[in-house]
């Protein structure tokens, strides 16, 4: 599978994600839209700087689930459960938040060079 064709497929799965914020959807969909036409490469700088804003470092992602703000969001229950995880993916020397819209938005931003 080509590059291009990875992007494409990471992209679908950051719009698929629950954990995706409404402006990235947004911004991933308009992408899509432009593939193939004039405004495929603005489209692809948006995409790569809105990534770039919200792939999180695994250091904020357990600060926040450790917080008392992580948890009126998440729950108390969930939040503990997010910092469990935030620190086990830390300790495995993860960098980056491991939700699934992270996740995929990391993979489109080791690529990034096919895009810009």
């Amino acid at each position: 599978m080509e590059k291009r064709d990875l992007i494409i497929e990471n992209v679908k799965a950051v719009i698929a994600a629950p954990s995706c914020c409404a402006e990235l959807k947004e911004v991933a969909q308009n992408y899509l839209k432009a593939l193939n036409t004039a405004t495929e490469k603005g489209a692809a700088k948006k995409l790569v700087e809105e990534l770039e804003e919200d792939v999180l470092p695994i250091d904020i992602v357990l600060a926040f689930a450790s917080s008392p703000e992580g948890a009126k969001v998440f729950g108390e229950e969930k939040s503990s459960a997010f910092a469990k995880q935030a620190k086990k993916v830390k300790a495995d020397g993860g960098k980056y938040c491991f939700c699934p819209a992270c996740t995929a938005g990391r993979k489109i931003l080791e690529m990034k060079e096919v895009l810009l």
